[in-house]
């Protein structure tokens, strides 16, 4: 077992992607990474008609994000979550969307710093797991450097937080959607950088933008982690990578790297077989898998043949059977 904290790589929470599904394929490719739930409202899981907080197993080590502001249903969940074995609850401070705006929670509580404090301080009394927070660098205007300080010193003191993921881009609560507030504001990986200078007490975690594992481990040099969102999804063969990179362990022959993803797809078949047994369909755990084989013989016809008969009525694993003889690995 490698002595690497698992917050040195995670894979961010994303909406509509980061599912159960998606999250027990990323944990074939990666043993160490920490991964993230998407974030999940606490009226969805205290008034929902799902159990939301349901994952397997094999996640760990595994985050659930929620989205809020009310300290007392944050804490009710926070105190489900360790129930559940979570191994970390994050709050969201930076998503920046319509939705969540309207309901209070995201990029908007920036701007309330002294409510989220209380909100982070609720949950820790409610649990012994470990409860952080994914921000952004600001808002709108409110985009200084003595602002986002004065926000981290406050959730710091008098929430007691101590970990901070920072997506290294200030949102824009109006006139850009969420797609492009993920792109448009400029990063300023500098500005995280000196945040950790300014309070190296904390556990600071970089993101936005990355998407080479090269540069993301030279983060390491300025910051204690780096989360990756869009790359680690649309291009999942980088995952296999990751052990060794971050966590030290033996490196992944390149030569045989899509050789060891077909294993990796093939040792998903019980899971797979499993969840149609209940009911699920197989198009909503192979819609993670279809770049996986990039730079692959066959890549495009894996891609193509699973996105037209996944989706198929009473589609089974004979679908991936048919779809990897499509890979060359010669």
């Amino acid at each position: 077992m490698n002595s690497y904290p698992s917050y040195r790589f995670s894979v961010a929470p994303m909406l509509d992607w980061t599912t159960r599904h998606c999250r027990v394929f990323h944990r074939i490719l990666t043993k160490n990474a920490l991964l993230y739930t998407e974030m999940i409202t606490t009226g969805a899981i205290l008034y929902g008609k799902y159990d939301h907080l349901y994952y397997n197993k094999i996640e760990h080590p595994i985050a659930l994000q929620l989205g809020g502001s009310s300290p007392k249903d944050l804490a009710l969940c926070a105190k489900k979550a360790e129930e559940y074995g979570y191994d970390e609850i994050n709050l969201n401070v930076g998503c920046p969307s319509d939705r969540v705006q309207n309901g209070a929670f995201g990029a908007c509580l920036m701007k309330e710093p002294d409510l989220v404090a209380e909100c982070i301080a609720e949950m820790k009394l409610a649990t012994k797991v470990p409860v952080t927070v994914k921000t952004r660098l600001g808002i709108d205007e409110l985009d200084s450097y003595e602002f986002l300080t004065d926000f981290i010193s406050k959730v710091h003191q008098i929430g007691g937080c101590n970990h901070f993921i920072i997506h290294a881009r200030k949102a824009w609560l109006s006139g850009l959607s969420p797609k492009e507030n993920r792109e448009v504001p400029p990063l300023d990986y500098e500005r995280v950088y000196r945040l950790k200078r300014d309070f190296p007490d904390l556990t600071i975690i970089i993101n936005g933008g990355l998407s080479d594992l090269n540069i993301a481990h030279d983060q390491l040099n300025y910051v204690d982690g780096v989360m990756l969102g869009r790359e680690a999804y649309q291009n999942p063969s980088l995952l296999l990578h990751v052990d060794s990179l971050f966590f030290g362990e033996s490196p992944v022959n390149p030569s045989n790297l899509h050789a060891l993803s077909v294993e990796k797809i093939r040792s998903l078949y019980p899971y797979i077989e499993n969840e149609l047994s209940q009911g699920n369909k197989l198009g909503h755990i192979t819609r993670h898998m279809v770049g996986l084989f990039q730079g692959a013989k066959g890549a495009k016809l894996w891609r193509r043949y699973l996105s037209e008969n996944a989706h198929k009525e009473n589609s089974g694993i004979e679908v991936l059977v048919e779809a990897l003889k499509y890979i060359q690995l010669d």
